[in-house]
């Protein structure tokens, strides 16, 4: 079975512990790596664009409200990077603002999912979201 390499970008350590947990209960192998702030994924994302991709995940998701640099401007440089554009990014966030739905679109997100508060609704949405970015879509494979 493969394993799926993810990025979780996401500041609060409740919802880090939170989708980690998820994550493990989804019947997927998944490394997930935690970016914890806007400025620490856009260099991370820069070294992986600089290598040409080498290593590149499978899924990123990405929360909106991050410090020092917020989630919307991590989008616009991954999407406007051509190493890194075909990496599927789902927003991952608390926030069901239109602003921020419209904004994620605008920007080329693959998803925006909305986090529930309840934990096994949670595990639920990450089963299906793993299925279909995993199972069912076929992902972008730089040449060999």
């Amino acid at each position: 079975m493969k394993t799926f390499q993810i990025i979780l970008i996401e500041d609060n350590e409740g919802d880090v512990i939170l989708t980690l947990e998820a994550f493990k209960h989804v019947g997927m192998k998944c490394n997930v790596e935690v970016l914890t702030d806007g400025e620490l994924a856009l260099n991370y994302l820069g070294n992986l664009s600089n290598a040409r991709g080498e290593n590149k995940p499978d899924l990123i998701l990405l929360d909106i409200n991050l410090p020092r640099v917020n989630g919307i401007e991590v989008l616009k440089n991954i999407k406007n990077d051509i190493v890194l554009r075909s990496i599927p990014v789902v927003v991952l966030t608390t926030s069901n603002s239109h602003q921020d739905v419209n904004d994620a679109y605008s920007n080329h997100a693959n998803s925006y999912m909305v986090k529930p508060m309840d934990l096994f609704v949670f595990i639920e949405q990450l089963k299906v979201l793993c299925e279909y970015w995993f199972g069912i879509v076929k992902l972008h494979r730089a040449p060999s």
